[in-house]
């Protein structure tokens, strides 16, 4: 019986003082035992489902509901507050709307039983009973005018903490009634709450993981984009869940001249972002030296992703564009093509067919040049855009084109009114979260 200590008496419904009908050999044993079994089985049931809980909040709410149907309470929070003060922070209720919650943090903290326990006072270690706070006339006024306001009349705390990471937050569960848990159920919630401060420290873990990458990885793209005359610049990033190795760039190059790019390093994590990062950093070198010959640069880009980055592949697409003539020469190595967007044309510009870098012992194709008109739009994206539709390619690409065309004619005017168009047309109904395997990009010039 594992985590159950048998002396604590059972349940209620379960434990009662024998009777002469009941005085056969071992029933009071088996007595005993039916209602451990019965605990074990409610605790493993709820162990079971807060296991299932993939994000914090989520494991929060469980948190919530769990305790609440452990302590027989039908109101409580919870505070999410890590000792080391990294964050992330939040307060969730049950049975608690908004408002209420803004209510009951108006108490002072040390008043409260969780605030005590989130101050890290040396009387919180344990749980905190509080079984009849209009009655106990020693309690701090605020927050017994605060419970009969919202009709609450007990409470009973737990500090939530984690052997590696130390105290993350505190439960508090309100009653009704004067009342307080019964000792079994306190055995109880405090085996759960040790699960769950576990559960709760790996998904912070993994949260400020995510976190960092996200930080990374924002951090490796522009901060702004340059002002070129002649042109207007947008640009849009969806992140992965997991980091993935999509990125742009735009800088200004010498005579009046602006460079564009976009790529894809194949994987997701650290060690894309690390590759994503040193092939945004090569190509700006490369784009100062010989931009105006955009082959040379991708050229250049593939022969460091071989020495840096032997086992990894990676798509992209550089512009070396003259604003002032409106002309374009562009050069893709395995990348999605870029789509012109006008009142009189929108169409994709297709550039030679050509393998990804990494894949050729030497890679090598054409560039090809257009001229857009003056008020369109050339917008270059990565192929995440299209996977996450989850359609076929032919599908993908059909969907993209016709968002394209269908651009109001009164955002024309506007590269990030485009972009933000073509987005919500290709990507609607949550296909944009973060939660998403593929990361996207958009880069949209308009051309003066």
């Amino acid at each position: 019986m594992a985590g159950i200590d048998p002396k604590v008496p059972v349940s209620a419904h379960t434990a009662g003082p024998l009777s002469e009908a009941s005085s056969a050999p071992g029933a009071f044993i088996q007595d005993r035992l039916a209602g451990w079994v019965s605990d074990l089985t409610t605790l493993h049931e709820l162990t079971e489902q807060l296991a299932r809980t993939g994000t914090l909040d989520d494991a929060l709410h469980e948190l919530l509901d769990a305790g609440a149907s452990l302590v027989g309470a039908r109101r409580g929070l919870v505070a999410f507050e890590p000792s080391d003060r990294r964050g992330p922070v939040s307060t969730i209720g049950l049975g608690l709307a908004h408002a209420e919650l803004g209510q009951i943090e108006t108490v002072p903290r040390t008043a409260t039983s969780y605030g005590r326990i989130l101050e890290g006072l040396p009387d919180t270690e344990g749980a905190q009973t509080t079984p009849d706070l209009l009655g106990d006339t020693g309690l701090d006024p605020r927050r017994r005018e605060v419970a009969a306001r919202l009709g609450y009349a007990a409470s009973y705390a737990v500090p939530i903490t984690a052997e590696a990471t130390g105290r993350l937050g505190a439960a508090v569960w309100l009653y009704d009634e004067p009342a307080e848990p019964l000792e079994r159920q306190r055995h109880l919630i405090g085996l759960y709450a040790g699960y769950a401060g576990e559960h709760l420290a790996r998904l912070l873990e993994l949260e400020r993981a995510k976190a960092d990458v996200a930080t990374v990885a924002e951090e490796l793209l522009p901060t702004r984009l340059p002002r070129v005359a002649g042109v207007q610049l947008a640009a849009r990033h969806r992140r992965a869940a997991q980091g993935g190795g999509d990125w742009y760039d735009a800088l200004a190059l010498p005579e009046g001249a602006l460079g564009l790019a976009v790529g894809s390093v194949n994987g997701s994590g650290p060690s894309a972002l690390a590759a994503m990062g040193r092939l945004r950093a090569g190509l700006r070198a490369y784009a100062v030296m010989e931009g105006e010959d955009p082959v040379a640069v991708l050229s250049d880009l593939e022969l460091l992703l071989r020495l840096t980055e032997p086992a990894r592949t990676a798509t992209a697409l550089f512009a070396y564009c003259e604003p002032a003539e409106r002309k374009i020469l562009l050069a893709g190595a395995g990348h999605t093509p870029p789509l012109v967007i006008g009142d009189r044309r929108t169409e994709f510009i297709e550039t030679s067919v050509s393998a990804p870098l990494g894949m050729l012992a030497c890679w090598e194709a054409p560039s090809v040049e257009i001229t857009p008109a003056p008020g369109e739009t050339v917008l270059l994206y990565t192929d995440g855009l299209l996977r996450r539709t989850g359609n076929s390619t032919d599908r993908s690409f059909a969907r993209l084109h016709s968002a394209a065309a269908s651009v109001p004619k009164a955002m024309r005017h506007d590269a990030g009114s485009v972009a933000d168009h073509v987005l919500r047309t290709v990507l609607p109904d949550g296909l944009e979260r973060s939660d998403s395997a593929e990361d996207v990009v958009v880069l949209a010039a308009r051309f003066e």
